[in-house]
């Protein structure tokens, strides 16, 4: 197992840095999609607000695997748009993350106390500003347990990648097992590449839900 782990290992490595890389980053674009997209719903802005339902509503109850193969596969063909593996993997990780992270800010915020926003609007801040020091914080906070749930469940849905033939970890691992075999040393390593990511990331979660807790109740 360690010979062949020497082995495979700079391989592995770029494979998993690519996938850590893209999760990252489409994670990131789905926290700041889904925070605009919920506050055009909560704020009821006209046009943007019905828009924002439809998406949210069409991207949550469709499969990451139909936005890939319409991106690779269907862009090229039909407006003669390539994207890359990369830039594919991306967009289509950031559109369906957003959904599902619009719908935990979404219930953040219809936890905060209307008094607090009427307040807000007393002392003659606009739109913005409570928007700013009044909504955003507490529904952050709010959603902080929803939040963690998404970026867990964006990190996995990574390996749906496979379909369009990447050069992601859990391709790179399919691909060697395709090739050389050592089926149950490949299938191990791949649990591992995820555990490595997904374990530590849960118990800061964890530890986070526990300070947030303690900050707005004191126990």
């Amino acid at each position: 197992m360690l010979q062949y782990l020497q082995e495979v290992f700079p391989l592995l490595e770029s494979a998993f840095w690519l996938t850590l890389k893209i999760s990252f980053l489409g994670i990131l674009n789905a926290l700041i999609l889904g925070l605009i997209i919920s506050l055009t719903i909560f704020f009821k802005i006209p046009l943007l607000a019905p828009i924002s339902n439809g998406f949210v509503a069409f991207f949550r109850n469709t499969p990451l695997l139909l936005h890939l193969f319409f991106l690779y596969f269907g862009l090229p063909r039909m407006f003669g748009i390539l994207l890359s593996f990369e830039t594919t993997a991306l967009i289509g990780l950031s559109l369906l993350g957003a959904a599902y992270m619009a719908e935990a800010f979404k219930s953040g915020i219809t936890q905060i106390a209307a008094s607090q926003l009427e307040s807000g609007k007393a002392i003659g801040l606009n739109r913005l500003q409570i928007t700013r020091y009044i909504i955003i914080p507490q529904a952050l906070s709010y959603s902080i347990p929803a939040l963690g749930a998404n970026a867990i469940f964006l990190f996995k849905e990574t390996s749906v990648f496979t379909a369009i033939a990447g050069t992601d970890i859990t391709t790179v691992i399919i691909n060697l097992i395709s090739n050389i075999g050592h089926t149950n040393e490949n299938l191990l390593l791949l649990v591992a590449a995820y555990a490595i990511v997904i374990i530590p990331f849960t118990l800061l979660l964890s530890l986070l839900e526990r300070r947030l807790r303690y900050a707005e109740f004191g126990a």
